[in-house]
């Protein structure tokens, strides 16, 4: 790289040291250009190819690493989808394939590319090669002038409006002005002189970063014991972990500048990332991310994010992800809102967002490009709508929505102290869902009458070790004292399937293609029983002196629930024996979410004090459609004739037996559907707190002996159209639906 030849000789000179080194007869290197993949140099392929094979981002393999920005590794080529012949190379011959991008300010100015005889799969050592190579040649060619100035995506924010949507993290509504979370960094050298001074600087960096880290989680606003505070003693995990510098170091070795193994070990994260299904592995390595961010930024003296500079006036914060501490920086008197060009409702980033009542829009799609420092923003996250330089009509309608809003979470607020009874005098209970110490607040904020659904999993999910049963315990006593006189349902641990931790995989488990429906909730519990006893044990202990309400989740036969109780009941006779004070009543319910427990509530229901329909997951059960589908999602409503049929039987069934029935879900937050179940009987709704202000107002505008009428009646005559006939009749009858 140091000599004088021009940079075409040096290409040259790469391919064919490449290729000798990996025992591969083809190396080639593709530059873009114009917009195009050009064959720029190779070893292996025909010559006259060379300046002539051209492809677009996207086109065959090699387009397809430029396109993504990944990594491809396989042992016979042409059977991918994306791989496209090119005659003129004369490739035809080759099986395995393996290439990678050459990055340059995150996007892709080119791919580096190897080629076999024979069907093989390259080690990791030698795809780690090639990556530092292209590093190094990234540095060349864009110093050559060799490749597009701007090699990103075209679409470059300009001064019309658009409107975005993404995915809904953190609800509520924000204006302010764009800002973004930090510049790019650029590598200008990849190549050390000196390693061992490299060393050094990454050292430094480290303990830095360290520093920085230990000092915002001493500074965390969120309490000692807290979840958000495991969040940033996970956080804290990735900052020391030996594993993470020892693979730095060894880029270092490689030849890189300190920049340069930063990012090589940050890449290789990001492509390990595109490869990682499970979404909580996944939010874990943005963390990861983050911290390589924070780490680049100290060792290249750029340390200006906007939360370090400051924000000078209301804004809505743009980034491609962040980690937890990062969020904890900014001003929250000026935060108003933040972007994500990634994210996901499971991130530690989205649980301190929502502590901190931050609106939040994740997977924005080309965000980046899209919007322009200072732009003005409207962000409507319940409508999934982002306002970018919105026309005056635009701000208009907004403004009088969010007026609206306010002043309805001010009528809210005054009927606080209200009772949610129908005008005939019916009580119906309002409780909230809750899984984190702080929602608890919840209560107080909307004088709700318990905590219906405590979802206890989220302890285990902001973990990065199993929690132990002192610390669960602590959590729930915590949870109890709070609530006060105020019932208090926990949720046993519902995990596994889409809700994977990392700390309790078995080498052996498979894959689940429908994780939803798979090894999860009751079903993984029961097998490993040292949890379930664990926690258990744990809620025993915390609720001694108190009625204990405990909920077991998704299940399937009595015989689940049979299994569950035993568990509980064994470790109460274990507190008994060692003379431990005992809660004064222990109170077991069910969450009836798999409609096959439909077909034997009448042997279930005598063994319970209460149930619980959780309608999200009986919803997608029923009607065979994952609610995280992007096209089923809307697919299936919830007050289709199906659904209301539905629970109206578990109703009967319920009141039959004289158990108490309530819902625990989404639908049960939302006015019109709300109001279908209190028609269907339901007497008991555990909903978000947000929600408890419009449905306790609607609650108090019914008549219920004529909703009940006209719901029994739609459901009896099959009526065609049940939200139609049902949005006739909250008008017609004067029913509040905000």
């Amino acid at each position: 790289m140091a000599s004088r030849n021009g940079a075409q000789a040096k290409l040259n000179k790469v391919v064919e040291i490449i290729g000798e080194e990996l025992s591969s007869e083809v190396c080639s290197i593709y530059l873009l250009r114009e917009g195009m993949l050009e064959l720029y140099a190779t070893r292996g392929l025909k010559q006259e190819a060379v300046h002539v094979t051209r492809m677009a981002p996207g086109e065959g393999l090699v387009g397809t690493i430029a396109r993504n920005v990944e990594t491809l590794n396989l042992d016979e080529a042409a059977a991918h989808p994306d791989f496209a012949y090119k005659p003129e190379t004369g490739e035809e011959r080759f099986h395995s394939f393996a290439g990678v991008p050459i990055v340059r300010r995150e996007d892709a100015v080119g791919v580096l590319s190897v080629q076999h005889l024979e069907p093989h799969r390259y080690e990791e050592v030698e795809i780690e090669a090639l990556q530092t190579v292209a590093m190094v040649l990234s540095e060349l060619i864009t110093n050559a002038g060799l490749v597009d100035e701007h090699p990103g995506d075209v679409r470059v924010a300009g001064t019309q409006t658009q409107i975005v949507s993404g995915l809904q993290l953190v609800m509520g509504m924000a204006r302010g002005q764009a800002v973004f979370h930090q510049p790019r960094i650029t590598i200008e050298h990849t190549v050390a002189e000196d390693t061992e001074a490299e060393r050094q600087r990454v050292y430094s960096a480290f303990a830095k970063m360290r520093e920085q880290i230990d000092k915002l989680a001493g500074a965390s606003e969120f309490g000692v014991d807290g979840e958000h505070q495991e969040v940033i003693e996970t956080y804290k995990m990735f900052a020391y972990d030996e594993g993470w510098s020892r693979r730095i170091n060894e880029a270092i070795d490689s030849g890189l500048t300190a920049e340069a193994a930063i990012e090589r070990v940050q890449q290789r994260t990001r492509m390990r990332m595109r490869q990682i299904d499970d979404p909580l592995l996944a939010d874990r390595m943005h963390d990861l991310e983050d911290l390589a961010n924070r780490l680049l930024r100290i060792v290249s003296g750029q340390l200006g994010t906007a939360a370090q500079l400051g924000l000078r006036q209301d804004a809505i914060l743009i980034a491609r992800n962040l980690g937890p501490a990062e969020l904890l920086e900014y001003d929250r008197r000026r935060l108003k809102g933040v972007i994500l060009e990634e994210g996901s409702l499971t991130a530690h980033v989205t649980i301190v967002a929502r502590a901190m009542g931050v609106p939040m829009l994740g997977r924005v799609k080309d965000v980046r490009h899209l919007i322009n420092e200072g732009d003005t923003i409207l962000m409507d996250v319940a409508k999934n709508r982002l306002f970018v330089r919105p026309s005056p009509d635009m701000e208009e309608a907004f403004d009088s929505r969010l007026a609206l809003t306010q002043k309805r979470r001010a009528a809210f607020v005054a009927m606080r102290d209200l009772p949610p009874v129908t005008k005939d005098g019916t009580r119906i209970e309002l409780m909230v869902n809750a899984g984190l110490r702080d929602d608890v607040a919840a209560l107080e904020a909307t004088n709700a009458d318990g905590i219906g659904l405590f979802r206890t999993e989220f302890q285990f999910l902001v973990s990065a070790t199993l929690p132990q049963r002192e610390k669960q315990q602590r959590l729930y006593r915590d949870v109890m004292e709070a609530a006060g006189d105020r019932p208090v349902i926990f949720r046993t641990v519902d995990i596994g399937g889409d809700k994977a931790l990392p700390y309790l995989r078995n080498d052996d488990e498979i894959e689940e293609e429908n994780p939803a429906m798979g090894w999860r909730a009751m079903r993984l519990a029961l097998e490993r029983d040292g949890l379930l006893k664990a926690q258990a044990r744990a809620l025993l202990e915390a609720a001694a002196g108190r009625t204990l309400h405990v909920m077991f989740p998704m299940i399937s036969e009595p015989w689940e629930f049979d299994a569950a109780h035993a568990i509980f009941e064994q470790q109460r006779q274990l507190l008994v024996e060692r003379r431990k004070m005992l809660p004064t009543a222990i109170r077991y319910g069910a969450m009836l979410e798999v409609p096959a427990l439909a077909e034997v509530l009448d042997i279930l229901l005598p063994k319970l004090d209460f149930l619980s329909i959780g309608t999200n997951d009986l919803t997608q059960f029923l009607f065979a459609a994952d609610r995280a589908h992007p096209k089923l999602a809307e697919r299936y409503d919830w007050l289709s004739l199906a659904i209301l049929r539905f629970i109206q039987r578990i109703v009967r069934a319920c009141e039959g037996a004289s158990v108490p029935v309530g819902v625990c879900g989404e639908m049960g937050g939302r006015t019109l559907e709300a109001m279908a179940l209190v028609g269907l009987g339901v007497k008991r709704l555990s909903i978000t707190p947000a929600s408890v202000g419009p449905v306790k107002a609607m609650i108090r505008s019914v008549d219920l002996p004529g909703l009940r009428d006209h719901v029994t009646a739609m459901v009896r005559d099959m009526t065609a159209d049940p939200r139609a006939s049902l949005l006739a009749f909250a008008e017609a009858s004067g029913i509040e639906l905000n």
